[in-house]
């Protein structure tokens, strides 16, 4: 990022900003208390997919109806995210981190207590309204913790808890829920919550709303170059792996031949390659975000590609699905980041735009690559993820250098 755009960011929101070499104590704490929510937020927004035999057969519905908790979470979220923004008015930011993480422990409860569908899935509903609202700060918050040059590396170890979550909430949740039960399973989701919370509250220094967004604000910044850039990289390389990754295992089973503990084994390996991969994206996206962006969807694009033509071979199989993991780790920290430098003085309406990007490519990635899978077999999805990931590669070359 350019001199000019760090001095915006500094007067957008009215902070010194330390360096990342002086970070403190306070600093680290502040921040791993962001990455403790994250964790939390997203273990619950994935633990539906170890529970739902038990669910469903609990509460009298199919599996499929189950599965539509996670549908509702997703849908609330990209439609809360246009709002929250503008909901919070000029609440202090501390105050809704911790409101949030309340509303996810109460919605939390209420799905582990739910007695029917709609119950539950309101319960779901309520997280969604969590998850968005605190998307939607993370760029901002992340920056004034860490400050302006060091975001890709703070938002890095935010979304780490992202990482950690997807590997360790659907496995977890289905061994709990074999032990005490599905609701017991849904209720330690509330249990991460409250300790996120209780992490914002002791260790969050205050932070008072520099500006007060308005819906209008929003969409106004959807003039602006770099924000239509950032959001069409997110559309692309998203919509290109929700549409891909998915299908891995029907391609790891028909193509590769695997059996089920062989799959299990490649996925903890995109797994593990997903959180190195996120490290090294946060520090990546400091130094050169075009870069960062060109790199992140180049291996995705790669790595899908060459499964389509080479994927038949175990050992390189195994190495590919590692490498669009840690293509995948990089993604949650260069794209929003990427998209903030569109928008260094209005960071918070930036990431309701984020978060409704990121919501929309899932969505468009999920109905395209079940039509694609459906048609053509389990190779068509993953080169839909390899055509639209090369299409980043090539929105990242127009972008401004940093």
């Amino acid at each position: 990022m350019t001199d000019t755009t760090s001095q915006l960011d500094g007067a957008a929101i009215g902070v010194d900003f330390p360096e990342p070499s002086t970070w403190n104590a306070a600093t680290w704490a502040a921040v791993l208390s962001m990455a403790a929510t994250s964790f939390a937020l997203v273990s619950a927004e994935f633990l539906p997919a170890g529970l739902l035999t038990p669910m469903a057969h609990d509460l009298g519905i199919t599996e499929g109806t189950a599965g539509q908790v996670v549908t509702a979470t997703a849908s609330v979220g990209a439609v809360t995210a246009l709002l929250s923004n503008v909901l919070i008015g000029r609440l202090n930011r501390k105050t809704v981190l911790v409101g949030l993480s309340a509303l996810a422990i109460g919605s939390n409860i209420l799905a582990a207590l739910a007695t029917d569908f709609w119950l539950l899935l309101l319960g779901r509903a309520g997280l969604g309204v969590a998850l968005s609202g605190f998307w939607a700060l993370s760029v901002a918050v992340v920056a004034r913790l860490v400050g302006a040059n060091a975001t890709g590396r703070g938002m890095a170890i935010v979304t780490l808890g992202v990482s950690l979550a997807t590997i360790a909430a659907p496995s977890l949740g289905a061994l709990i829920s074999d032990w005490l039960g599905w609701r017991s399973a849904m209720a330690m989701t509330a249990g991460l919550a409250a300790l996120a919370m209780l992490l914002q509250v002791l260790t969050l220094p205050t932070l008072p709303a520099s500006t007060s967004n308005s819906l209008a604000d929003v969409f106004r910044l959807t003039r602006r170059r770099g924000i239509q850039l950032g959001m069409l990289a997110i559309l692309l390389l998203m919509t290109g792996h929700f549409a891909g990754s998915v299908y891995v295992r029907p391609f790891l089973e028909q193509v590769t031949l695997l059996e089920t503990r062989s799959i299990a084994l490649a996925l903890l390996g995109f797994g593990v390659a997903s959180v190195i991969g996120n490290v090294a994206g946060g520090r990546m996206a400091d130094a050169s975000i075009g870069l960062a962006l060109a790199v992140t969807a180049a291996l995705m694009a790669f790595a899908a590609c060459a499964l389509v033509l080479w994927g038949a071979h175990i050992g390189v199989a195994y190495t590919l699905v590692a490498l669009w993991g840690f293509a995948f780790g990089m993604a949650p920290v260069v794209l929003p980041t990427n998209l903030s430098r569109g928008a260094p003085d209005a960071l918070e309406a930036a990431g309701s735009l984020m978060v409704v990007s990121f919501q929309v490519a899932i969505s468009i990635g999920a109905v395209f690559g079940g039509y694609i899978v459906d048609h053509y077999g389990a190779i068509g999805p993953l080169t839909l993820t390899a055509v639209l990931a090369a299409s980043t590669v090539a929105l990242a070359m127009v972008q401004p250098r940093s």
